[in-house]
C-alpha cells in the first residue's frame, strides 16, 4: 500500500470523528456543545480532502452530507446565540 499525505489527512479525519463519537457516547462531550459539531465538520472535511486524490464516490457522498449537517448545526448554534444576546 502506498501511503502519502492525503492518506494521513484521511486517517486524521477518521480519528477526529471516531474520538468525537466515543466522547459523545461516554458523555464526556454533549451533542449540544459546539465543539462536537465543529470536530465532526473538521474530521469530515479532512476525509473529503483525502478523497480528492483517491476518489471514492460513496465515501464522498457520506462525508459531504456529514459536513453539510455539521454546518447546519453550527449555523443554528450561532443564530441561537445571536438571538439570545
Amino acid at each position: 500500500m502506498d501511503y502519502n499525505w492525503c492518506d494521513f489527512l484521511g486517517f486524521l479525519g477518521d480519528g477526529i470523528i471516531i474520538v468525537t463519537y466515543v466522547m459523545l457516547q461516554a458523555r464526556k462531550l454533549a451533542s449540544e456543545n459546539v465543539l462536537s459539531t465543529l470536530l465532526n465538520a473538521v474530521g469530515a472535511s479532512l476525509i473529503i480532502l483525502s478523497l480528492i486524490y483517491k476518489f471514492n464516490f460513496a465515501a464522498f457522498i457520506v462525508e459531504f452530507f456529514w459536513v453539510l449537517v455539521s454546518l447546519y448545526g453550527l449555523a443554528r448554534y450561532f443564530l441561537r446565540r445571536q438571538e439570545a444576546g
